[in-house]
């Protein structure tokens, strides 16, 4: 019971206020990818429709074996010019509305890798110092301006070793955050966005580790454990949503998805699919966290997390109006017992 107790304690610090306020709604908490197109708005917009629960900034495309790292924002921002620091107040206003804002370090781009163990802790060391509670490399502006990121995403998609070792670097900066925190902080988050083939290629070791809050698994792009839409059959990814969900314990796992059609090669699952075939097969896990989309681009146009919000918020009214039905009936009951002469 003890152990039980400690995971839900941990999973409560780690969950974001918009977690909470959708858990007790009956929507989904969801996950999403920012900064990979100018037409998805600005930050401050898309934690302003109150829809995600947190917010990954995509991407820290390059970094490793001698490569300066690079902050790519697409058409958002120029890192290298200093204009990604007017981010600094967007990023502020989502985390005053209760929205986790974290970096997402890797991508499709595949500018990056580690190449040793001490690889890894200089990149632990860069992170914390220019993006989260550190001090700044030798006083350099850090490319957020003041902003304080709420922790690192691993969206790993080559296969390379020793992110194991920068999981653990990261995490150990984390608890050696000075008290009082020097910005106002005292927690971090690490998540990873492994493939949904388990396990997976790039980030097994790491994730072996136990040290990830959430895990957003991937579950496009890879015919063998995704939802096939053609005949309907969720067999492939219940199977794959098992061993992700058995393989990390003491991690929450979403389920990862494209908001659309054309966010991803294969995939895709409508609004009204998920809320009433797919989610029921996957809520039911302990772990389970949510869903993850790529991207806030691609949401904005087809609306999908609008759309599924509406359907879960729907499916799970009768249940709610049930719940109460049978309090109140309880209620009155229990004041008829009190009553009695």
């Amino acid at each position: 019971m003890y152990g039980k107790l400690c995971f839900l304690a941990s999973v409560l610090l780690s969950m974001s206020t918009v977690d909470l306020a959708m858990a007790a709604s009956g929507g989904a908490n969801i996950a999403v990818y920012w900064g990979q197109n100018g037409s998805e708005g600005t930050l401050g917009e898309t934690c302003g429709t109150g829809l995600y629960a947190y917010v990954n900034l995509a991407f820290l495309s390059t970094f490793g074996a001698g490569r300066a790292p690079v902050l790519n924002l697409a058409d958002h921002c120029d890192a290298p010019s200093g204009t990604c620091a007017s981010l600094a107040a967007d990023i502020a206003s989502c985390q005053a509305a209760g929205v986790k804002v974290l970096l997402s370090i890797g991508g499709g781009a595949l500018g990056y890798n580690l190449s040793s163990p001490s690889d890894a802790r200089d990149l632990a060391a860069y992170l914390w110092d220019n993006f989260l509670g550190g001090e700044g490399a030798t006083g350099a502006p850090r490319p957020l301006g003041d902003a304080v990121l709420d922790g690192v995403d691993f969206d790993i998609e080559s296969p390379s070793r020793f992110y194991d070792d920068l999981a653990r670097n990261l995490a150990s900066l984390y608890t050696r955050a000075p008290r009082p925190p020097r910005w106002g902080k005292t927690t971090y988050l690490l998540t990873a966005a492994p493939q949904c083939p388990y396990p997976d290629a790039s980030l097994a070791a790491a994730l072996a580790t136990g040290l990830f809050d959430h895990v957003w698994v991937q579950f496009y792009n890879n015919p063998p454990c995704q939802y096939a839409a053609a005949p309907g059959d969720a067999s492939a990814l219940r199977s794959a949503w098992q061993q992700w969900t058995a393989g990390l314990p003491a991690s929450t796992v979403f389920l990862g998805l494209p908001a659309s059609l054309e966010a991803a090669n294969s995939g895709f699952v409508d609004a009204d699919t998920l809320a009433s075939q797919v989610l029921p097969m996957v809520e039911g896990a302990a772990n389970y966290g949510g869903i993850m989309l790529w991207s806030r681009s691609y949401d904005k146009d087809s609306s999908f997390s609008v759309k599924l919000q509406a359907a879960l918020q729907n499916r799970n009214k009768p249940t709610a109006a049930k719940r109460l039905e049978g309090a109140v009936s309880q209620s009155r009951s229990e004041d008829a017992q009190a009553n009695k002469p």
